[in-house]
């Protein structure tokens, strides 16, 4: 890991052109050639695992296309009407927005997500979430406070107006 890494992101960077994904894909392809270890060769080792690291960035390229297409695939069967007088990219967009609000609210630890989800999504009272919970109004206050915190700090490169 420590001799060939950096080699094998390269690798995969050629191809994905994208940091994260690379980073993603590297740890897949390390895991990968620590698994086949018994079934290599010993015949070109840096060959082999450039061979696999390209062919898991292309798989994943691939996979990444396929989601592409999927995706355009639902939106393209949106019938306009069905958007309640909406334009249809403000419902799709919407829509991602839901999603990614989702993906971000598993991420969160559970103490803040349970009083963030009570608040904004149940639109529960502060008083509400304290009775629900058993804990005090200043407790639930304070939890709000430093789950908004977690966000900015976490969050911060995302738009959500």
């Amino acid at each position: 890991m420590d001799k060939y890494g950096t080699y094998l992101f390269q690798a995969v960077y050629s191809v994905l052109r994208s940091v994260k994904d690379s980073e993603d894909v590297t740890q897949e392809v390390l895991l990968k050639i620590y698994a086949s270890l018994p079934q290599y060769q010993h015949q070109g080792f840096k060959t082999w695992i450039t061979r696999i690291a390209v062919n898991k960035a292309i798989d994943y390229k691939r996979s990444l296309d396929r989601k592409k297409e999927q995706l355009t695939d639902e939106w393209e069967n949106i019938e306009p009407r069905s958007c309640g007088g909406q334009p249809v990219e403000d419902v799709v967009l919407q829509s991602l927005k839901k999603e990614r609000v989702h993906e971000y609210l598993d991420e969160l630890p559970e103490h803040y997500k349970e009083v963030l989800v009570a608040f904004y999504i149940e639109e529960k009272s502060y008083q509400q979430i304290a009775e629900e919970r058993g804990m005090p109004l200043k407790t639930v206050e304070s939890k709000l406070y430093r789950a908004k915190q977690y966000m900015r700090k976490h969050w911060k490169g995302e738009d959500w107006t």
